[in-house]
C-alpha cells in the first residue's frame, strides 16, 4: 500500500479535498499540477487522467480516482468517523445530492464559461463571448437554485462542516460566484464567509487564496 496521491493546484477545487483528507486524519503527497502549468506535474496527471483534470486522487491501491463529488463521497464513505458525510441516512441521501448538484450544474457552467470556444461551432470572439456570458448567468442561476434547496442548519452537512461545505465554499470562490451571492442570496454568502473561518476551513483557504 502507498500513501494517498493528490494532484491539484492552488486556488483550484483541490482544495476541497484537501480539507476532506484532513478531517479525515489521512496522510497524502501532494503534487502541484494543472492544465493551465506545464511540467513534470501535469505530465504525471496527464498519464493517470487523460483530461488533465484535477482534483485527482490516486488511492492507496494505486487506483486512480477522479471528479471532486466521487472523490469526497468515497472518502465520506471510507471513513464514516470523520463526519464528511452525515450519519443518518436521509441526510446522507440529501449530502451526496447535494454533491452532484455542484458537480452536474456549477462545475459544468463552469467549464462552458472557460472554455465557450468548445460548445459553439462559431469562431467569431462574439459568438464565444456570447457563450461565456450565458454560462456565467446559468452559473449564477445554479448557485441561486442551491442556496434555496440546501439550508445551513448550522452548516450544510449538520452539526459539523463536512464534504459539502467543503466543495459549496470552494467552488463557489474560485468559479467568481460570491458577487452575485452577495446580492441575490446574502443569507447564504454569510454563511460561506462564517464557513471561512471554520477551523476545518480556514488552513487550506488561506493556503489557496492568502490574504
Amino acid at each position: 500500500m502507498t500513501p494517498l496521491t493528490l494532484y491539484g493546484c492552488p486556488g483550484s477545487g483541490s482544495a476541497a479535498v484537501e480539507m476532506a483528507l484532513h478531517q479525515a486524519s489521512l496522510a497524502f503527497e501532494l503534487v502541484r499540477a494543472a492544465s493551465w502549468e506545464p511540467g513534470p506535474g501535469l505530465d504525471a496527471l496527464r498519464a493517470i487522467n487523460p483530461l488533465g483534470q484535477i482534483p485527482t486522487l490516486v488511492l492507496e491501491d494505486g487506483s486512480v480516482l477522479t471528479e471532486s463529488a466521487a472523490i469526497l463521497m468515497h472518502l465520506g464513505l471510507q471513513h464514516p468517523a470523520s463526519g464528511l458525510l452525515p450519519a443518518d441516512a436521509s441526510a446522507r441521501a440529501q449530502a451526496m445530492r447535494g454533491l452532484v448538484f455542484i458537480a452536474a450544474n456549477c462545475y459544468a457552467a463552469i467549464s462552458v464559461g472557460d472554455y465557450p470556444e468548445r460548445w459553439t461551432s462559431a469562431t467569431s470572439k462574439s459568438a464565444c463571448e456570447a457563450v461565456r456570458q450565458a454560462a456565467r448567468a446559468q452559473l449564477h442561476r445554479a448557485w441561486e437554485l442551491f442556496a434555496d434547496q440546501f439550508p445551513a442548519s448550522p452548516f450544510l452537512s449538520g452539526a459539523q462542516p463536512g464534504a459539502l461545505d467543503f466543495l459549496a465554499v470552494v467552488v463557489s470562490k474560485w468559479s467568481g460566484s460570491r458577487a452575485h451571492l452577495r446580492q441575490a442570496r446574502p443569507e447564504f454568502f454569510a454563511f460561506l464567509l462564517r464557513l471561512e473561518q471554520h477551523p476545518a476551513v480556514a488552513p487550506v483557504n488561506q493556503a489557496h487564496w492568502p490574504g
